[in-house]
């Protein structure tokens, strides 16, 4: 049996009660994150060691390697690379070069992790920031507008999958007219359903072909007052599913995340009965993935296919790639001010 969730572990190596508690449960995945990494060769042993005990092969490990503000690996193992914005804001005008660049940071970040043995990077970030929201967004964006945002996260996506990486589209429907960090509270957004239709959802349409899709933690008024996206059936399956028309591996936002009520049990219970695939947690606290665990059950059904469909879109052999020369490309086309 696989667990329709993705754990998180506490250091940078397994712990004897970890190793069992993975071994009975089988997650589907896991996702990484600064706790859990010194070098590269202790991440690698780390992957490893994963992929043993769920004795898959392909077991998805996950992380948020975004570039800006939001980077697991940084130096001096790991260069550093743009927010999403800076790609956004390159001084070009020719909007071809945007997307070259982007898909060229995508691309090497995918070389970065597939060394390590991660398999799944949490991006691109498709949120479109309404002035005046909360800035947990903020530069993470590509653009200011819809579109600006649809293309240059369709040029990331598509670097990390020739770079054998899947990309996980987030915060669905939309987290970029937030006013609260969802780490921290609850935000609720009151804008009326035909703005999030012509602004919000587009990007995610856009990339609706895409493999992996992440839920936000964020109540829309014009869709469900009562419960955010994770818990809503009405978000999901009528939103998402319908239409956005996503129809890939929906995961879960963290569970952890405080904009989330109840117990892990129920949290878990609630998003999976909502129509979510797969659910996250990432802190690596025993007791909440035990109870999250209790609460998952097995990936089967739907979920389970569009699992299975999601890994098959790895590359086993990336395409061929010069990686000092694209790191070049990538230093010149921002003179410099990101390289390691």
């Amino acid at each position: 049996m696989i667990s329709a969730c993705i754990l998180g572990c506490s250091g940078p190596e397994l712990t004897a009660e970890e190793r069992a508690f993975f071994r009975d449960v089988r997650p589907w995945g896991f996702i990484l994150f600064k706790r859990n990494i010194v070098s590269p060769e202790q991440v690698r042993a780390l992957t490893d060691s994963m992929r043993a005990i769920t004795d898959r092969a392909d077991t998805p490990i996950l992380i948020d390697q975004e570039g800006g503000r939001v980077a697991r690996l940084q130096p001096p193992h790991w260069r550093k690379y743009p927010p999403g914005r800076a790609y956004g804001q390159l001084a070009t005008n020719d909007p071809l070069v945007r997307r070259e660049v982007t898909r060229l940071g995508a691309r090497l970040m995918a070389h970065d992790l597939r060394e390590l043995g991660i398999n799944v990077d949490c991006v691109p970030v498709l949120d479109v920031p309404e002035p005046g929201a909360h800035d947990i967004i903020g530069d993470r964006a590509y653009g200011q507008t819809p579109e600006e945002v649809a293309t240059l996260g369709r040029a990331a996506a598509e670097g990390l999958i020739a770079g054998g990486v899947l990309p996980v589209i987030k915060h669905m429907p939309g987290h970029g007219r937030s006013k609260a960090d969802s780490h921290e509270f609850l935000p609720i957004v009151d804008a009326l359903y035909e703005d999030l239709a012509a602004r919000d959802f587009v990007p995610f349409q856009a990339l609706s072909d895409m493999p992996m899709g992440m839920t936000a933690h964020v109540v829309y008024d014009a869709i469900d007052r009562k419960r955010p996206a994770t818990h809503s059936r009405k978000a999901i399956r009528k939103v998402i599913r319908d239409v956005i028309g996503f129809d890939g591996l929906l995961m879960t936002d963290d569970l952890s995340m405080k904009a989330l009520q109840g117990d892990f049990r129920a949290r878990a219970r609630n998003a999976l009965k909502a129509g979510c695939d797969v659910v996250l947690h990432c802190n690596g606290d025993m007791a909440e993935m035990k109870a999250v665990a209790e609460a998952t059950g097995a990936l089967i059904g739907k979920a389970r296919r569009r699992a299975d469909t999601a890994l098959a879109r790895l590359a086993r052999i990336p395409e061929p790639f010069d990686v000092e020369a694209g790191r070049a490309r990538l230093d010149a086309a921002f003179e410099g001010r990101f390289a390691a």
